[in-house]
């Protein structure tokens, strides 16, 4: 098992967990069962995998969860540029948060590949 406050990956997750939730509450309402709530889902999804992973037994569960978290990420990103392409929100929001979610994206990886 891995102490959560220790994975700087799960600690980034959480953050941009929280700029997801801020970013997408200026969404129209209209989006509230769409996209809103697809991509919150998506954002929780990174470091609840990540952490149900660190509490499992093994190397090759945390693995699992860290990949699935890794494909959460993927969604995440795609939302973000659809999010934008559609003009819920603009470029200057979604660019910092596009290259967090990549930074994310590479940590995961490198956590994956130490893992064995």
């Amino acid at each position: 098992m891995h102490k959560l406050e220790d994975l700087k990956v799960w600690i980034k997750a959480m953050e941009v967990a929280r700029k997801i939730y801020v970013l997408s509450a200026q969404f129209p309402s209209e989006e509230k069962f769409g996209l809103t709530s697809q991509i919150k889902r998506s954002a929780i999804s990174v470091p609840s995998n990540i952490a149900e992973g660190a509490g499992r037994n093994t190397k090759g569960e945390f693995r699992n969860f860290l990949s699935i978290a890794n494909g959460s990420s993927y969604e995440l990103y795609t939302q973000l540029i659809l999010s934008y392409k559609l003009e819920l929100t603009s470029e200057e929001k979604v660019t910092p948060i596009l290259k967090e979610v990549i930074e994310i994206q590479k940590m995961n990886f490198a956590l994956i590949k130490s893992l064995g």
